[in-house]
């Protein structure tokens, strides 16, 4: 054996045939090792939950997601217990129960991953997910000369080998956010970059305490960026916001541009998001009934702050920082799930 044995040529690797990226829930959770992010108290474990409940049933998530075919969960709840997890799952009355959702609440530190690996293990032919409830419950400790980005790393490198050590699955692992602000979204994320590097997708859960709207961030090695809209509707369930993932990156594009502004550019800027193609300024002025120099002030101070785009000479259009297609209502770079037989 010679250190290049496992090395290939670029003529056989295009050569192979990959199966398109299987996806958890169309368009925002593939396949891999997901983290979950979100400051404590945000209800990302009532979101976990109704992923897993819809996930094990095949039901859709977030309200009109699709999840495919129904899958075997195991939803390791470590912050809760068998009363509360009935109390939430009758709060969030799924249409359907099924024995395809398993649920642990007391993993050892030192038996996480073997624990996760048995689950996936057990039911490799049929894409398994597992859920992991928090990340700081099962965090194993460092071993002697370990600095934090190695463990972090080592962690983040064994729960993906475990989501990659059976075809289609995916382990999603809830984590908290740091406390410090910061302006890209993955910064976010508690602890070393290592584990955020180790990771093949992110999703960043943000909103204002007591707001019943939030936004999802998600970046993924295997999808396309993109932020979507979502809303809290009666206790703990969480609903994609227009029924679309397309509406719904709207409405995320509307709500970052008119964050901190007044309500006049508010009203705007929400104006303008209606026309992704260009709008006049004496069209939004007939729209919002404001004087059309205020409107046209209003605008060029929205451009010069990166909340709205001049397209062209008088003619003004939302920032759109992520591309939706029109065909399939997914984020550009989304892989097609039915074109299993392209190859590379």
């Amino acid at each position: 054996m010679t250190l290049l044995d496992n090395s290939f040529t670029a003529d056989w690797l295009m050569d192979q045939y990959f199966p398109p990226v299987r996806y958890v829930v169309d368009g925002i959770i593939p396949e891999g090792f997901c983290l979950l992010v979100a400051p404590p108290k945000f209800g990302k474990s009532w979101l976990v939950l109704g992923l897993g409940l819809a996930v094990s049933s095949g039901a859709p998530a977030l309200g009109c997601i699709p999840t495919g075919k129904a899958r075997p969960v195991l939803y390791a709840a470590l912050e809760d217990g068998p009363r509360r997890l009935q109390s939430r799952i009758k709060a969030l009355a799924p249409a359907q129960i099924d024995d395809t959702l398993t649920f642990i609440t007391k993993i050892g530190r030192n038996d996480i991953f073997e624990t996760l690996q048995a689950f996936v293990d057990k039911w490799s032919d049929h894409e398994p997910v597992v859920i992991l409830d928090t990340l700081g419950k099962a965090m194993p400790p460092a071993v002697s000369g370990e600095s934090s980005y190695e463990r972090d790393y080592r962690v983040g490198g064994m729960l993906k080998a475990i989501a990659d050590s059976a075809p289609g699955a995916a382990i999603v692992v809830v984590h908290h956010t740091r406390k410090a602000d910061s302006v890209d979204f993955l910064d976010a994320v508690s602890g070393t970059q290592g584990l955020a590097g180790s990771a093949d997708t992110i999703v960043v859960l943000s909103r204002e305490r007591l707001s019943k709207d939030a936004t999802l961030r998600v970046t993924s090695r295997d999808a396309a960026e993109g932020e979507y809209r979502i809303s809290l509707e009666g206790v703990g369930t969480w609903v994609l916001s227009g029924g679309s993932l397309k509406d719904a990156a709207e409405a995320a594009q509307t709500a970052r541009a008119t964050t901190g502004v007044g309500d006049r550019m508010g009203e705007i800027i929400e104006a303008l998001a209606r026309f992704p193609d260009g709008v006049k300024p004496k069209d939004i002025a007939t729209i919002t009934h404001v004087d059309p120099d205020d409107v046209g002030r209003y605008l060029r101070r929205a451009v010069e702050a990166g909340r709205a785009e001049r397209l062209s000479r008088g003619l003004y259009g939302p920032v759109r920082s992520v591309l939706v297609s029109e065909s399939n209502e997914l984020p550009i770079g989304h892989a097609d799930t039915s074109d299993t037989d392209r190859e590379l």
